[in-house]
Formats: structure tokens, C-alpha cells, sequence
């Protein structure tokens, strides 16, 4: 089966995620909840890379650099972007009908309705 998650580095992160739609997970391999994270993502790919989505991650050890210039305070954080811009922000283990939710409401054009920040903690 061919590859459908992509790994970034900030080499090729603004390549690969500047024009369409991308969700992308920074996550690291010590982080439980994100290989908890991880089928969920494969599956999202799966389903959404056929459609034009770019389906990603980031592990922020290797990439420190970019976990710090898109602000990632926690892991897994999930981010759906548009053209390079981020729509929303998941922090946490989400259930996947939540990415796929707004996954679907951009590709239908509906990216204001797509814009959320979910987090475990209400700051």
C-alpha cells in the first residue's frame, strides 16, 4: 500500500501545505496519546488523500523549529489548514468524526464554519 501520510520537516512544510487543504498531526514517538492518534490518521488519509486532502505529520523532536513557529504547547495537536492558513486547531486525542466533521465542511467550502480550537483544557 503506497504511503499516504507524509512526514514534514520545515524544509518542505510550506511546500506541501501551502496551497489546498492539509490536516497535520505534530506529534513524537515517545507521546502515548499520539500513537493512540496514529490509526486514526492513517485513516483520515486514507480516506481524504484520494480527495486532494494532504494528510501529514510533524515530529516535533526532530522539528522543533516548526513546533515553536505554529506554537504547539501540547501533543498531539492536530491542524487543518487552508492555503497555508490555519483553519483549526485540535489539541488532544479527538474521535475522528471530529477532524473529519470539518474536513468535510472545507471541501464543501464552508471553511468559517470549519474554524474551531478544541482542547482538553478551557483556559
Amino acid at each position: 500500500m503506497e504511503e499516504t501520510v507524509l512526514h514534514l520537516t520545515k524544509d518542505d512544510f510550506n511546500e506541501k501545505t501551502g496551497m489546498g487543504i492539509a490536516l497535520v498531526d505534530f506529534w513524537a514517538g515517545w507521546c502515548m496519546p499520539c500513537k493512540m492518534l496514529a490509526p486514526i490518521i492513517d485513516g483520515i488519509a486514507a480516506e481524504y488523500a484520494p480527495r486532494g486532502v494532504t494528510v501529514a505529520k510533524v515530529d516535533i523532536d526532530a522539528e522543533i523549529e516548526l513546533a515553536g513557529e505554529y506554537a504547539i504547547m501540547s501533543i498531539p495537536t492536530v491542524l487543518l489548514l487552508k492555503d497555508g492558513e490555519e483553519i483549526s486547531r485540535y489539541v488532544g486525542v479527538q474521535p475522528k468524526e471530529i477532524y473529519t466533521a470539518a474536513l468535510d465542511k472545507i471541501l464543501a467550502g464552508n471553511v468559517d464554519e470549519a474554524v474551531e480550537f478544541v482542547s482538553p483544557n478551557k483556559d
